[in-house]
């Protein structure tokens, strides 16, 4: 925190070119100024009009009154449609490829669909999750949006997962644990541990080269499965990636050249997962198993995430470059793609306990396709306002009977009394 944000601090006049002490023979005037500011500025003080500052003309009682009881108002920022336009089109991505995954056994076509929405749609989420952790820092209303939001979820969404999967799949014994997050909760255990450890990142000189170099040991050390640490740590890079992006890089990637480039990319991209398909595993793309889980030795599991990464950039700004800047029907859900994540987790699972899939129509090109309307249009409607109400509660909890109140607030509300 700098010294303008600090309350009582940087107030010194915007003619002053030093710190100066008060001395007896102060004029009136200054001291006329100093009365007028509110008790509770935080150093972003606004400028007195120049005629009323060089010639002393004392404010009027009505005025000051007026100064001091009248509250700021928050200024509102408006959502930038890209972002909210990106997480809804990624968030689609990842049902419509999880709806997939029962039928890549008999289809090469929908495995290399599958595999190149894998390489992808995860990264761009992620970066965009880093882009707007740039601020976070240890603050006391941060660490608090970053339980309410983030922990609390994983811990109510990890009960439910595990509950759901004992009655859905006839599985009594399947545990309720924290440490070892089920399906899609990895997620938020990787966004908690990312967010704490980002003012580390925002430190070093070589913030991605670090955090990729992490992710490579990661891949070739067997770190068990508490907290999922090895999809935390090979996800890492895509994360901290997003902290050192600008705007202005987001706004590169949408130029017409690369959205003309990135046909044909998407392209060789299909045509190398379709010859790819019968010949790897598609495990590689999860990156939540080891060199020694996969059986093969360090150095290829380095040079298979180092290769993997590289696609996973240059298809993720492909993907970026198609999605729209303005205002679309769907932007609005961008906002509650946690929930279409966290919610539909639930239809995704239960469909293969319940052998939805079992359909011979199912594995037919048109049953895939009808396979994926649905997918997409089930999330969609997980994302919107109605669901988003329902659901705050777990998602959003205010939870302020939690924490302790503020000593700096409740000093303040004092002043302004």
């Amino acid at each position: 925190m700098t010294n303008a944000e600090r309350p009582g601090e940087g107030r010194q006049d915007s003619g002053d070119t030093g710190s100066r002490e008060r001395r007896p023979g102060r004029s009136t005037t200054a001291t006329r100024e100093d009365a007028r500011r509110d008790p509770a500025d935080t150093g972003a003080r606004t400028e007195l009009p120049a005629a009323r500052r060089d010639t002393g003309a004392a404010q009027r009682p009505d005025e000051a009154a007026a100064a001091r009881t009248e509250p700021a108002r928050p200024v509102k920022k408006e959502r930038d449609a890209f972002f909210d336009n990106a997480k809804y089109l990624a968030i689609v991505l990842v049902a419509m490829a999880h709806c997939w995954e029962p039928l890549t056994d008999g289809s090469r076509t929908a495995e290399a669909l599958y595999m190149t929405v894998y390489t992808f749609h995860m990264p761009a989420f992620i970066v965009i999750s880093g882009f707007f952790s740039r601020s976070f820092d240890m603050r006391r209303d941060r660490l608090q949006r970053l339980v309410t939001g983030v922990a609390v979820p994983y811990v109510v969404f990890e009960v439910l997962y595990s509950l759901f999967k004992r009655w859905a799949d006839n599985d009594p014994g399947q545990p309720i644990s924290l440490l070892d997050p089920w399906f899609l909760t990895w997620f938020l255990v990787a966004l908690f541990i990312w967010r704490l450890t980002t003012p580390l990142w925002k430190m070093v000189r070589w913030p991605v080269p670090l955090a990729l170099a992490v992710a490579l040991l990661a891949s070739t050390s067997d770190l068990g499965t508490t907290l999922d640490m090895q999809r935390v740590l090979q996800f890492l890079p895509f994360f901290v990636i997003g902290l050192v992006m600008k705007p202005e890089h987001f706004r590169l990637v949408q130029r017409t050249w690369v959205r003309v480039a990135s046909i044909p990319v998407f392209a060789a991209a299909l045509v190398l997962a379709y010859w790819a398909a019968p010949r790897m595993t598609s495990v590689w793309f999860y990156h939540r198993d080891s060199a020694e889980q996969l059986g093969v030795p360090w150095w290829v599991a380095v040079v298979m995430n180092l290769a993997l990464f590289g696609c996973s950039l240059v298809l993720t700004a492909c993907f970026y470059a198609w999605v729209p800047r303005r205002r679309m029907w769907f932007t609005v859900l961008g906002a509650g793609t946690l929930y279409g994540y966290l919610l539909h987790g639930f239809l995704a699972k239960g469909s293969r306990f319940w052998g939805w899939f079992d359909n011979d129509w199912t594995h037919t090109p048109w049953g895939q396709v009808a396979v994926s309307v649905v997918a997409a249009g089930i999330v969609t409607v997980l994302c919107t306002p109605p669901v988003r109400r329902v659901f705050r509660c777990v998602m959003e909890p205010r939870m302020n009977w939690a924490f302790k109140k503020d000593p700096s607030d409740a000093a303040r509300e004092r002043l302004t009394a």
